[in-house]
């Protein structure tokens, strides 16, 4: 059976919509959904004319895949895609090409962003690593707002929301720098701060402290419990403190049936940070959970190992 065959069979028994909705991140398991890239270093070897000329091309090759990838979506019942933040590289770079070219494609994003509509797929976004908007640097504190500027300018020109629904997710960086951290998210621009979440991770900001500062500053939390456990160093998921965190980070949602949950599993042990490629253990309180991002090395084949273990009533969602 081929892994298309498994998908569409799985909705076949797919949870009622009161049921969570899981998430496609970035690209699938198999080669149909990849995203083309090009260095910094190849990229500033080359002189402007053949800057311009790369990235159009690549910018238009990488939004034709972005369709395909909606397409993906919509064949597949997958209703949440988490956008690859590098679908249009060097677009935040000081020669302003890329952005130049952005711009250029704004009918093409438009309509991107029309299709992920039409659909009712929900678009949202997960920037790199080099985003840390309580760092001590100040060059890294404006290229991490540069950065954000970029993707945030991006989603309006595919005309997505200004709001948590078309959410850009980050973790809080530097450890205790929080009341920093609220301070910085307070100044950003409203196309990023209407849009932004933050998350907690396994080491610098554990769920409470993440959920301190979504309060302070206002914005919503984005609660993953694989970080949570490897953070407090829990042997289960059905620790008390999971459901509590779940339910205390619903409350900073807004529109509580916009919360988004993250889900992995460890590779080679409960505790282990490196992601499992299927997801074989979930929290029973996310059961509660509207959108599931699937951080699985699986992809798509997560995703369907996931529904595979769904019975017809929608109590067995998967396994414990």
């Amino acid at each position: 059976m081929t892994l298309n065959t498994t998908l569409n069979n799985s909705l076949e028994h797919k949870p009622q919509s009161t049921s969570p909705q899981l998430g496609l991140v970035c690209i699938t398991f198999s080669k149909e959904v990849r995203f083309r890239t090009i260095t910094r270093t190849r990229y500033l070897q080359l002189g402007e004319q053949q800057r311009a000329k790369i990235l159009k091309e690549l910018y238009g090759d990488n939004s034709e895949r972005l369709n395909k990838a909606l397409t993906f979506c919509q064949q597949h019942g997958i209703r949440l895609y988490r956008m690859s933040s590098g679908l249009f590289p060097m677009s935040d770079m000081e020669d302003g090409i890329g952005a130049s070219i952005l711009e250029s494609m704004s009918n093409d994003l438009t309509k991107i962003g029309q299709t992920a509509e039409k659909w009712k797929i929900r678009m949202v976004l997960h920037p790199e690593q080099y985003v840390v908007l309580s760092s001590d640097s100040p060059q890294v504190l404006a290229t991490s707002i540069k950065i954000l500027e970029r993707h945030a300018r991006t989603m309006d020109l595919m005309n997505l929301p200004r709001s948590c629904w078309s959410l850009i997710n980050i973790h809080g960086g530097k450890s205790q720098r929080s009341q920093q951290l609220v301070q910085v998210i307070s100044e950003l621009p409203e196309n990023i701060k209407s849009r932004l979440t933050l998350e907690n991770d396994e080491y610098a900001y554990s769920a409470s402290e993440i959920l301190e500062v979504c309060r302070a500053a206002g914005i919503p939390m984005v609660f993953d419990a694989h970080h949570h456990i490897c953070h407090e160093s829990l042997d289960s998921y059905d620790d008390p403190s999971v459901a509590e965190m779940f339910y205390a980070a619903r409350e900073t949602w807004v529109n509580s049936q916009w919360q988004v949950v993250h889900i992995s599993n460890g590779e080679e042990a409960f505790n282990d940070r490196k992601h499992s490629d299927l997801i074989n253990a979930m929290p029973d309180v996310y059961r509660q959970a509207p959108w599931i991002e699937v951080e699985a090395k699986g992809k798509e084949e997560a995703i369907a190992h996931l529904r595979s273990r769904s019975v017809p009533d929608g109590i067995s969602w998967w396994q414990r």
